[in-house]
């Protein structure tokens, strides 16, 4: 289908370029300058369908079923169980059956339940694009453009569809991803000849996929979706984002290897049962079972279950995760290297005081004081014609929060920013770029060409040569730099973030604009503008947590030092109001081993541009740290890739940015960072929980099956019986484990160290000791029964082993508090688990007509009781454990006082 309205001539798909674009507008019946109507959207998304490529494939029900019987013991164990039914035991058969397929629909619905929480986060983390339609500029989701849209971009945006461009202002374009041509493009809006046909020479076009990484741009939309250049290939973008994380990759190598263990094992026990006159189809079964019951085969996809719901819990404190390996990860970060507006402040700027003299020991002067004179209303518009700020639909203003603070108080003065853009029009600008700290605009200014230029004080006070007078003409000799500097720095050392502004009289718009050094130079200044951004109420106190926690918070700022130190001091950064910033000047006369030295001391870096963060992240991981690094720009994206964690700004991030980053703040708040560590060490610990709780449980099987010949006794339990412990214990119990809350204290130890196995810290010693003891309480009570003349012998160790492993997850539920510290009612969905597994156990013993199936027979209340007493021996064995653990820590805590 081509991309054009029907009722409209246009262009045949390919040749935009070749078209006057504003004609090309009038084709699609739209108005640049004001965008499509809402009928003309609704009629375009039915008839274009949404602009979005193909994905990968979410898994099918169909798909996710058969997943469940992927594993080759799970094969192995039905097509026994088939035997054994067809020889004639075909109650154990059918019963087999409906357990393993029971199983599968637990493992069905896990696994439903993870991929639609990735789903989730996927679609929460879908682009958007600023837009304007109906007059109103908007920011609307990629997918619901359509053919005649008109776009705005600015740097950091990714290209939502395929433009013909109408407005560029110093728009450079990164095609690589199409092209795969590494060096930016120089957008024009200019009609090509007939010879541009290859892709990176439609200078006038801007294509789905690519990245604007300088300058702004308008451009009409002409194609969306497959209609794309890049939708053209799509087939060869398909991919599959199901990568396993780093946990993940460990699990299933580990269970490999306790793979073959259990396979020898379980050969073991099938060698001898035969050997000591047990029925050979009999003790095929038992192995097969065993083997299936205690291979952690499943550890991987349970892990991404707890890992995929982990990451949707967190889109509840505005954290959302892009990448699941940062949710692992998040407990072992050490530093935290934040921006300072709108992460550690409000974001809300608002003006303080204006400047025109700097002589002056005043405050400055702020409209409400007194009437504004010509030189105060000079600075104010400068602030708003030298302003990308736009208006809302509300009537409020959106943009950068320093450039809407400008038009808000230059309101205050009288000064409407919609009649002055009106009255002197843009004619060209030099867009705001990180190396040059300042931007630039022209306006007509019979006779010639004005130009406004605004920026940070040591960027734009060195370029001039005179301060501008309304009075006279611009007298160079009364300007002195050095005095002007230092009120910026007065200024900023109370805190405020400080601009310059000034201004040119050119004779006409120069040929060489897109050349600052040649149009930014013998500038007159206007005064300066101090605007604050406090900090954000609940810094303070993320910053204390931090340090409780073991990460050290750093704030790394493009502002001024006296500001960033003044902000720092305010938060509890730092404590004296002399500590070290290091500048971006300064540190760029570093080497890396002076750098070195200078991370571990430095918790202020000002005045660093994007590129110079990439050097402080790799510093940090050169001396063992674990790095997480926020940014919002199109700079800051190889620093984000280069930290262990990016974490780019939901709110007021660019589209790269957000790429780059492992997890995204939908609020731009420190504090988020700080929950989401919370959360991430939750996470993990709720991990090595359920870890601990399904290897022990299996330990505890293994060793029960495995004694029971050696010590002469029978084999104790049956296929149907093993199955079914794994069925009740591993499933619901074990997930219940993810909703355990963060344990107290959980953010004032240190972090995790990344190299840490998931057995650290005495897991695998506890895995083995508990599962010998949970065997050796079934055999214990195997064998009295059966040396008393006890015929329910076997009930009695299916019953041990089924509460045993429910008397172990209640005790592990913490790793150092007891369980009545906890209290039952903390984690309602385990304690309901719990209670469940307990019901249908019973129901195994004591429901008549469920006897022959399970192969049991009801208990006295005698034969109960011992099993209840034997089951809790575990939980007590446990509690003793974590009280020794205590008392290890208390003795460590008092050597070291």
């Amino acid at each position: 289908m081509a991309n054009e309205p029907s009722s409209a001539p246009v262009a045949a798909p390919g040749d935009w370029h070749l078209r006057d674009a504003h004609e090309l507008a009038t084709a699609h019946e739209v108005d640049p300058a004001h965008g499509l109507q809402a009928h003309q959207i609704d009629e375009r998304q039915k008839n274009f369908g949404p602009n979005c490529l193909p994905s990968a494939d979410q898994r099918s029900f169909w798909a996710l079923l058969l997943a469940q019987f992927s594993d080759f013991m799970i094969l192995v164990l039905l097509a026994a169980a088939v035997i054994s039914g067809v020889m004639g035991d075909l109650v154990d058969t059918l019963v087999i059956l409906v357990i393993v397929l029971l199983n599968a629909a637990i493992g069905l619905v896990q696994s439903w339940r993870a991929d639609q929480a990735l789903a989730a986060l996927q679609r929460l983390s879908e682009a958007q694009a600023t837009v304007l339609r109906g007059g109103l500029v908007q920011q609307v989701n990629t997918h619901a453009l359509v053919p005649g849209d008109i776009v705005l971009l600015e740097a950091g945006n990714q290209v939502p569809a395929d433009l013909r461009l109408l407005q560029t202002a110093q728009l450079k374009v990164d095609e690589s991803a199409l092209t795969g041509e590494s060096v930016t493009v120089d957008k024009h809006t200019l009609v090509l000849d007939g010879t541009a046909q290859a892709l990176g020479d439609r200078l006038n076009m801007a294509f789905k996929g690519t990245t604007a990484t300088h300058g702004r741009g308008r451009g009409l939309v002409v194609t969306t979706g497959l209609n794309t250049e890049i939708g053209k290939v799509a087939g060869l973008l398909k991919q599959d984002n199901q990568r396993s994380t780093p946990l993940q990759l460990r699990l299933a190598a580990f269970g490999k290897r306790v793979a073959l263990a259990v396979l020898g094992i379980c050969a073991v026990i099938f060698g001898v049962g035969v050997l000591r006159g047990e029925a050979p189809l009999l003790m095929v079964l038992t192995a097969i079972s065993l083997a299936v019951a205690a291979i952690p085969e499943a550890l991987p996809a349970v892990v991404t279950v707890l890992l995929a719901l982990g990451a949707r819990k967190m889109v509840a404190i505005n954290a959302l995760v892009r990448r699941l390996p940062a949710v692992e990860t998040l407990g072992s970060v050490t530093y935290i290297c934040s921006d300072k507006t709108g992460t550690l402040t409000q974001n809300r700027m608002q003006a303080q005081c204006l400047v025109v003299n700097a002589a002056d020991d005043a405050t400055g002067w702020m409209p409400g004081n007194n009437t504004a004179d010509t030189t105060h209303a000079e600075l104010l518009r400068a602030a708003i014609l030298c302003n990308d700020a736009t208006p809302a639909p509300d009537g409020t203003w959106l943009g950068d929060p320093t450039e809407t603070a400008l038009t808000e108080v230059a309101a205050l003065a009288g000064i409407n920013k919609a009649e002055l853009d009106a009255h002197w029009p843009r004619l060209a600008e030099l867009p705001f770029d990180a190396e040059r700290k300042r931007m630039s605009t022209f306006h007509p200014d019979a006779p010639g060409v004005l130009a406004y230029i605004k920026g940070a004080p040591e960027s734009v006070i060195p370029r001039c040569s005179a301060q501008w007078s309304a009075n006279s003409a611009d007298q160079a000799g009364a300007f002195d730099p050095g005095i002007w500097l230092a009120r910026a720095d007065a200024l900023a050392a109370q805190g405020l973030r400080v601009l310059a502004l000034a201004r040119r009289h050119l004779d006409a718009l120069p040929p060489d604009a897109a050349n600052p050094d040649a149009v930014e130079r013998d500038l007159s200044l206007i005064g300066l503008i101090g605007l604050i951004d406090p900090p954000r109420a609940e810094a303070a106190q993320a910053v204390r947590d931090c340090m409780a926690a073991g990460i050290t918070p750093v704030m790394i700022t493009g502002d001024h030092p006296a500001t960033a130190r003044a902000i720092a001091l305010r938060l509890g950064l730092v404590s004296q109001a002399d500590a070290p910033v290091l500048t971006g000047t300064e540190l760029s006369t570093l080497d890396d081993a002076a750098l070195l030295v200078q991370v571990r001391q430095v918790r202020i870096y000002a005045r660093v541009d994007p590129a110079q963060k990439i050097r402080i992240v790799q510093a940090l991981q050169a001396q063992g740290e674990f790095v997480a690094m926020t940014g919002d720009g199109v700079n800051d994206a190889p620093a984000l890739k280069q930290a262990d964690i990016g974490i780019a700004m939901g709110l007021g991030g660019t589209d790269v940015a957000r790429q780059a980053a492992s997890l995204v703040l939908l609020d731009d708040n420190f504090a988020t960072i700080v929950r989401a560590v919370r959360e991430g060490r939750r996470i993990y610990d709720n991990i090595r929980k359920f870890v601990r709780y399904a290897m022990t449980g299996n330990s505890g099987e293994i060793w029960t099956i495995f004694l029971a010949p050696l010590l002469l006794l029978p084999i104790p339990l049956l296929p149907i019986h093993i199955l079914w412990v794994n069925l009740v214990t591993d499933g619901l119990p074990g997930l219940a484990l993810a909703a355990e809350p963060a344990e107290r204290g959980i953010m004032q130890r240190p972090p995790r160290a990344p190299t840490e196995s998931l057995f650290a810290n005495g897991m695998w010693q506890h895995i083995l000791f508990i599962g010998l003891l949970l065997g050796g309480l079934c055999l214990g009570v195997q064998a009295w029964a059966i040396q008393t003349g006890h015929a329910h012998w076997q009930t009695m160790v299916f019953t041990v082993l089924t509460l045993g492993q429910m008397a172990h997850v209640l005790a592990i539920r913490s790793e150092t508090e007891h369980l009545w510290q906890l209290g039952l009612g903390s984690n309602r969905p385990l304690l309901g688990a719990v209670l469940l597994t307990f019901g249908l156990q019973m129901a195994t013993i004591y429901v008549p007509w469920l006897n022959p199936i399970f192969k049991t027979q009801p208990l006295s209340l005698a034969e109960l009781s011992l099993c209840l007493a034997a089951s809790s021996a575990v939980w007590l064995t446990v509690e003793a454990e974590k009280a020794w653990r205590r008392g290890q820590k208390r003795g460590a805590a008092w050597q070291g006082t």
